[in-house]
């Protein structure tokens, strides 16, 4: 389930994250979907992988996300 706009993301992400980050986690979700095809936690790893990418480029202060 690639998301093709950041529309399609979770809420969890959509309501928290600012856009440029949702946009680094669509990106990396939707390649890391790709490369775990056979994998049966396909989503889950996903996921993972895309808040960490997320992670690397913006730190959580407070309530808010700003970029590292």
């Amino acid at each position: 389930m690639p998301y093709a706009d950041n529309r399609g993301l979770p809420l969890s992400v959509q309501g928290h994250l600012p856009e440029e980050a949702q946009e680094i986690y669509r990106e990396v979700f939707n390649h890391a979907w790709r490369q775990y095809t056979e994998d049966p936690r396909q989503e889950e790893i996903a996921h993972r992988v895309a808040w960490a990418a997320v992670n690397r480029q913006f730190a959580k202060a407070g309530d808010q996300w700003v970029p590292r």
